[in-house]
């Protein structure tokens, strides 16, 4: 995205500097020194070095390598005021949620939100649009409409190709969209959860730059070793800082720092800011920390963001110190856009956009016929994006399998969003709801309807709440209901950020009252129908096996 669209979208609030002195933390050249940076138009005119004593640092602006902006369920100028207030400047943004609801629609409802605020968001063109041939979505963007976003000099990259069977297996579809990043020379993000050896030597050698889904250290040294960006991720569901952060030290220009998933309630506490601090906790150079954090990200992706050299656009934080890392003051474009935990960007967000044509499911639709068999079970793994496949004898009432919950073996379901078709169900371990049901519109990646819960009553239930809104997270226990509507796609408020954090949080204190033992009950269900993921998922098509890419039948 053009740096000067900023200037012109940001209207307001506060006035833009002229001057500022620190002691200037320069990543480029690694050093850092007292000095006076002069500003003019929103860049840096001079940097002007002083022989004075700053109690104050100015670092480069945070920028999150890797994030779905729906899954803030904040839209793009909502999310703005709540990362800046974390240091944050920029991201590097993939739409491949509201792309798989709206296609081309949904991303062009970001790109114009996003232009409401001075925030630098970078978007990508969605690779896998359907996700997968395995789950009904809202859209499909083919090569000439990928080639149309590719084009375009806002895009920046194509995003993560989930779709790393494809790749490894020669697909033709698959190697025609990436040759099409290659044409633009753009580069292409990666998506390949546990694949090591010639494998994995496939996938990086067709073009692939960037791995946010490597979560064992072995693995992220291989994807080094091949030439690839490995990308430390912390986000609500997915923590993988702890397994990957000696690549700090040994890797330091092969990392960049992620969120990927990003919920409010988390994100209203802390973003990239987070993860820099973490790593100088443990004593990792500060020098690294920081380019990995913003240096890394603008070199890989060609931001236009700047770095604290002469020329650049004004794109920095102001701290306190190394120890406390504490964000006092944001600027970009020379603005001041939050100051002690304020954010001073005005709410800019208005209308919406979506996908919902799913009717209330009746209770029946729910039943599930017993057989003399066992059955497979998805077992949750809490903190994780994946999950275990297991075979348990089922809980039978009347010829039917219900949910046991006391052995804590669940019905999940998947409900097509999109159009009438038989509800999926199936069986879950770990959720441990001893009431009532929780539900979804966020449902990764096609974002139909997925739900758990004690009976299949309170399946109906909670289902047919997100249904008469149109979207949202839904908990309903009897008479009991809530909901915290996502009018645009189903996946996002246009709502006060705050405010949708807050709701959230509310939310999941609910669902524990219910008997979940989720860190994240949300978070994780919405990654139960993701297929891309191992081991087993539910898409809305039914019980799917994430290894052998084919669906697997419930019974054994």
């Amino acid at each position: 995205m053009n740096a000067g669209l900023f200037l012109k979208s940001f209207t307001k609030p506060a006035r833009e500097i002229e001057k500022i002195s620190g002691n200037i933390v320069d990543v480029v050249h690694s050093t850092i020194y007292p000095a006076t940076v002069i500003l003019e138009s929103g860049k840096i005119k001079e940097i002007v070095r002083e022989n004075k004593e700053y109690n104050t640092f100015i670092i480069p602006g945070l920028i999150d390598a890797h994030v779905h902006i729906e899954s803030s369920m904040l839209v793009p100028s909502e999310f703005a005021r709540l990362a800046v207030v974390h240091g944050t400047v920029s991201t590097v943004s993939d739409p491949h949620e509201i792309a798989n609801v709206l296609g081309v629609a949904g991303i062009e409802y970001m790109l114009s939100d996003a232009r409401k605020v001075p925030f630098k968001f970078y978007f990508g063109a969605p690779s896998c649009v359907p996700a997968t041939k395995f789950e009904t979505s809202g859209a499909e963007i083919d090569i000439a409409l990928l080639d149309e976003l590719l084009s375009r000099p806002q895009i920046k990259y194509l995003s993560e190709m989930m779709n790393y069977p494809g790749v490894i297996n020669g697909d033709p579809q698959v190697l025609a969209k990436i040759e099409v990043a290659k044409k633009y020379k753009k580069p292409i993000d990666g998506h390949a959860p546990g694949l090591r050896g010639e494998a994995l030597k496939k996938y990086a050698e067709a073009g692939i730059t960037t791995d946010h889904e490597t979560y064992e250290l072995e693995e992220a040294l291989e994807d080094i070793t091949l030439g690839m960006k490995v990308m430390i991720r912390e986000g609500s569901a997915a923590k993988d800082f702890n397994a990957l952060h000696t690549l700090i030290a040994k890797h330091p220009r092969s990392v960049m720092f992620c969120s990927d998933d990003k919920h409010p309630d988390d994100l209203m506490h802390g973003h990239i800011n987070q993860l820099v601090k973490r790593a100088l906790d443990l004593g990792y150079d500060k020098m690294d920390v920081l380019r990995i954090a913003s240096y890394n990200p603008i070199k890989h992706y060609g931001l236009e963001v700047g770095l604290l050299q002469k020329g650049d656009w004004a794109d920095f934080a102001v701290i306190d110190n190394f120890k406390n890392f504490n964000i006092i003051k944001t600027y970009i474009n020379g603005r001041l856009v939050a100051e002690k935990g304020k954010s001073f960007l005005e709410k800019a967000s208005e209308g919406g956009i979506n996908n919902f044509n799913a009717h209330p499911k009746k209770v029946s639709e729910f039943a599930i016929k017993a057989q003399n068999s066992l059955i497979n079970v998805i077992e949750v793994i809490d903190g994780e994006l994946i999950t275990r496949k297991i075979k348990i004898i089922p809980k039978v009432s009347n010829g039917y399998i219900v949910s046991d919950v006391e052995g804590d073996i669940l019905k999940i379901a998947v409900v097509n969003r999109y159009r009438e078709a038989p509800v999926a169900v199936g069986f879950i371990k770990n959720f441990g709801i001893k009431k009532g049901a929780i539900a979804s519109s966020v449902a990764h990646d096609s974002h139909n309807i997925v739900a758990v819960g004690a009976s299949d009553k309170d399946l109906a239930s909670a289902v047919n709440l997100v249904i008469h809104n149109h979207g949202g997270l839904a908990l309903t226990c009897g008479i009991y209901k809530e909901i915290l509507k996502l009018p645009v796609a189903g996946l996002m408020s246009n709502r006060d950020g705050y405010q949708i954090a807050k709701k959230y949080s509310e939310l999941n204190i609910a669902a524990r009252k219910l008997g979940c033992n989720l860190k994240a009950p949300y978070m994780t269900l919405s990654f139960m129908a993701l297929l891309v993921e191992p081991e087993i998922k539910l898409s809305d098509k039914g019980l799917f096996d994430s290894i052998y890419f084919k669906f697997i039948n419930l019974f054994e």
